[in-house]
């Protein structure tokens, strides 16, 4: 192989294509990462967390985009649907409120983190919110916190065994992928909580099921393929943030359409001509 560096430490620079970028991304199909030189930024201050409860995901949805289009900048917005809340309860006992639909987190590291959480909880409430609470202190809202970090483990403990997708839509589609993962999860009669980053429309529909059953084993694959079938009608992508892998590939081809994958095996043909890095992903 060839040595290449990439990027520049000038504060702007837009020269040739953005090979760091394309690095980053590539999943090491591309090429092998030996050093990397990042930007280092301060600490933010604590950050205070307030809780919405709504009777409907639309609601909670109509709150989200609210919060955006008014131009706030959390640090966090996590949305958790009631599947997640009722597998939090059941694992950590917490006393999350089980009879809400949705269940928002919105957190600021700002200035006056108070104040921007007063004027999301007026959106909130406006939206819907059957109720809304501002923690006080830093530890209370970490309690708050520990409820979403703890979602993955809740769902794992359903059946043993999630398969997590990362499908991400525009935000003012978000109730539309919530409810259609309903129906799907009747449909395969599945467990399937979701979680979302809901500031970003990016969501982590977790399908739960005994991997020692063949039939369920069967169901949760097909579930999850409808599920990004549905995130790509909604004008969304099959991957937010974890990438395509081995699962996604047939549907990467569905994304990108037959120019776009030409193209991109030739980006790949160009940097791997004996495709020797990561065979067999992506494409």
């Amino acid at each position: 192989g060839r040595l290449l560096t990439t990027g520049r430490r000038t504060a702007k620079g837009v020269a040739g294509y953005d090979l760091t970028r394309l690095f980053v991304g590539s999943e090491g199909s591309l090429g092998i990462v030996v050093k990397a030189v990042l930007a280092l930024k301060p600490a933010p201050p604590q950050q205070l967390v307030l809780a919405a409860e709504f009777a409907s995901a639309s609601a909670a949805c109509d709150a989200i985009c609210q919060i955006m289009e008014r131009g706030h900048t959390p640090s966090l917005l996590e949305l958790m649907d009631r599947t997640t809340v009722r597998a939090v309860n059941s694992l950590a006992n917490m006393g999350l409120p089980e009879t809400t639909e949705a269940l928002l987190l919105c957190a600021f590291d700002t200035a006056d983190p108070a104040a921007d959480l007063a004027a999301v909880g007026e959106l909130c409430a406006a939206a819907g919110a059957t109720e809304v609470v501002p923690a006080d202190d830093p530890a209370e809202s970490e309690l708050l916190l520990q409820a979403r970090r703890l979602a993955l483990v809740a769902l794992e403990a359903v059946k043993g065994t999630t398969m997590i997708d990362d499908v991400c839509v525009p935000r003012s589609r978000l109730a539309e992928v919530l409810e259609g993962i309903d129906r799907i999860a009747a449909k395969y009669d599945l467990t399937i909580g979701v979680c979302a980053h809901a500031g970003d429309g990016n969501t982590h529909p977790t399908v739960c099921f005994d991997a020692s059953d063949p039939d369920e084993s069967r169901r949760a694959r097909e579930s999850f393929d409808e599920i990004m079938a549905l995130g790509l009608e909604l004008g969304g992508t099959i991957t937010g943030e974890h990438g395509v892998g081995v699962l996604k590939k047939e549907w990467l081809a569905r994304e990108l359409g037959p120019v776009g994958m030409e193209l991109q095996r030739g980006i790949k043909k160009a940097f791997d001509p004996l495709d020797l890095l990561n065979p067999g992903k992506l494409f």
